[in-house]
């Protein structure tokens, strides 16, 4: 069967929907990146018919699950599932200047936790390249704030993590702020979610180099 399940979503979409309907705008278009099974992107995507999703991830098995939860839930507002590689490319849109600029959010949901500090600076460098001035880079997962795990539960998570790849691991908050700051993102919200993570929010307010 082409549609994928992961139990983590049911748990954890809602608390993530009552974020983004706070911050996002009205209308307007958002880039999923690392949207794995798609289920996060059917039930937001219901929930905010006025925003156009696009969802993305590196592996291809996945976005014939995203495509085919799309068809069955038959929601106009959701494109065709995209292959993004966050670190290696290539980007849609990236057009020169903030006016052409395609999406007025990115969102990315438990992903750099497990992959390499790489896969987070390609992120950051992406979404400084696609979002509108002013759009905004929405992170969700489990942090560390200034050198210190949030709960017991997510050092001992950490650990099981490193031992399992040596690049993954639980990142700093404060090192993703500033990685993101590089990239013309600046840090202006943190939500605590259910099972000690977090969403945190980066707005774009200046055009790289």
């Amino acid at each position: 069967m082409p549609k994928r399940y992961a139990p983590a979503t049911h748990r954890n979409r809602d608390p993530i929907l009552d974020v983004l309907r706070e911050v996002l705008p009205r209308r307007g278009r958002v880039l999923e990146v690392a949207a794995g099974t798609g289920e996060h992107a059917i039930h937001f995507a219901g929930a905010l018919p006025e925003i156009v999703w696009h969802p993305t991830d590196a592996d291809p098995s996945c976005l014939t699950s995203i495509d085919a939860w799309a068809a069955e839930a038959e929601l106009p507002n959701v494109a065709p599932a995209a292959l993004l590689d966050a670190v290696t490319g290539p980007w849609p849109g990236g057009a020169k200047t903030s006016a052409e600029r395609p999406f007025d959010a990115v969102l990315c949901c438990n992903m750099i936790h497990i992959a390499p500090w790489e896969a987070c600076v390609g992120l950051l460098t992406g979404a400084g390249r696609v979002l509108t001035d002013g759009g905004l880079l929405v992170m969700y997962g489990p942090f560390s704030e200034d050198g210190r795990h949030t709960a017991p539960s997510n050092v001992t998570f950490d650990a099981s993590l490193r031992a399992q790849s040596p690049k993954w691991g639980v990142r700093d908050l404060s090192d993703v702020a500033a990685e993101a700051a590089r990239h013309g993102l600046k840090f202006e919200q943190r939500f605590s979610m259910p099972a000690n993570n977090l969403t945190v929010v980066f707005r774009a307010v200046q055009i790289p180099d």
